[in-house]
């Protein structure tokens, strides 16, 4: 006799989803905009339909058993079906419009929204959707199939034989201070200075540390930490009020070079020329918008961006 069909719902893969990613019950609803008892009662109902628990309790982190990522890994799939094929009915017409979701690092906020409204005055009908977050989060959601197209500045090794890495955009990093500060004006500061000075740096994982982190490595300079934030905007408000200095993209600096709150500091090896990759998984079908979106980005991003760092304001 054979064993009857498993027929678990959408919205219950999807959560069973969310909850993998997330390791909480709590942090899923929150996604999705359920209650937590709500996700707990459709997981239950889940693990009835399957016949065994989809997770554990190990200490205060959640886990997924081995029923549990068996059953993950066919919603990920699942759902990824679901939103190409969305994505394919959207295109029957071949009008651009429709979803477009996009997953960004934090640095890339300075100029994503930008290039999103541009693309948003050519074709009115797209309706974007803009992730930004760190690179650990942006590497689940790749991992995940979560988005149409992931912009991150260093390409992931382990991620290499999965994705489509197209650059579009040259990032300039550079060690800036106040004006006040006295290695403002140096010329050719050797980087054994700046592992003197107070540092401030982003979380462990941040591809722009990781790249400093590389290229003083390369020097044989250790680089040591006065101050760790998780974000380009505070790390600049610590520069501006003397807490000490910081290697930032110059994409996040507009403003405050413009106005003279901060200098760029003449630093041997710097400033540093890396490039923006738009990804996307290898395989995935791109919807007409995520299509269109990315061409934009690699023939017209560099032009788009040049306009606003030469704009006043």
């Amino acid at each position: 006799m054979s064993k009857p069909i498993i027929t678990p719902t959408i919205q219950q893969l999807r959560l069973l989803e969310a909850v993998a990613r997330h390791h909480s019950i709590t942090r899923a609803a929150e996604e999705v905009h359920l209650t937590q008892p709500s996700v707990s009662m459709q997981v239950r109902t889940l693990e009835e339909k399957i016949g065994m628990p989809l997770t554990e309790q190990v200490g205060r982190t959640l886990h997924l058993t081995r029923a549990g990522e068996v059953v993950a890994a066919a919603a990920r799939e699942i759902l990824a079906r679901l939103t190409e094929m969305e994505a394919g009915l959207e295109d029957l017409d071949r009008e651009v419009g429709g979803r477009l979701s996009v997953a960004v690092v934090s640095t890339a906020k300075y100029f994503m929204p930008q290039l999103l409204g541009s693309f948003k005055r050519r074709f009115p009908k797209v309706e974007p959707r803009l992730q930004i977050t760190n690179r650990e989060t942006l590497l689940a959601r790749m991992g995940a199939n979560a988005d149409d197209l992931y912009i991150i500045g260093r390409l992931p090794e382990e991620e290499a034989q999965t994705v489509i890495a197209e650059p579009f955009l040259e990032n300039v990093i550079a060690f800036v201070a106040r004006p006040d500060h006295p290695l403002v004006g140096q010329k050719a500061i050797p980087l054994a200075r700046i592992a003197q000075q107070d540092l401030l740096r982003r979380e462990p994982g941040s591809g722009t540390r990781l790249a400093v982190e590389r290229l003083c490595a390369a020097a044989g300079v250790t680089l040591r930490t006065h101050m760790e934030f998780d974000d380009s905007e505070a790390i600049k408000q610590g520069v501006v009020s003397g807490l000490g200095i910081a290697s930032l993209s110059l994409h996040t600096l507009r403003h405050e070079l413009a106005t003279g709150e901060l200098a760029v500091l003449d630093v041997q090896g710097f400033p540093m020329r890396r490039r923006w990759y738009a990804v996307h998984r290898k395989g995935k079908r791109l919807s007409n918008a995520a299509e269109r979106f990315l061409d934009f980005l690699l023939t017209e991003g560099e032009q788009e961006v040049s306009k606003a760092l030469h704009t006043p304001g």
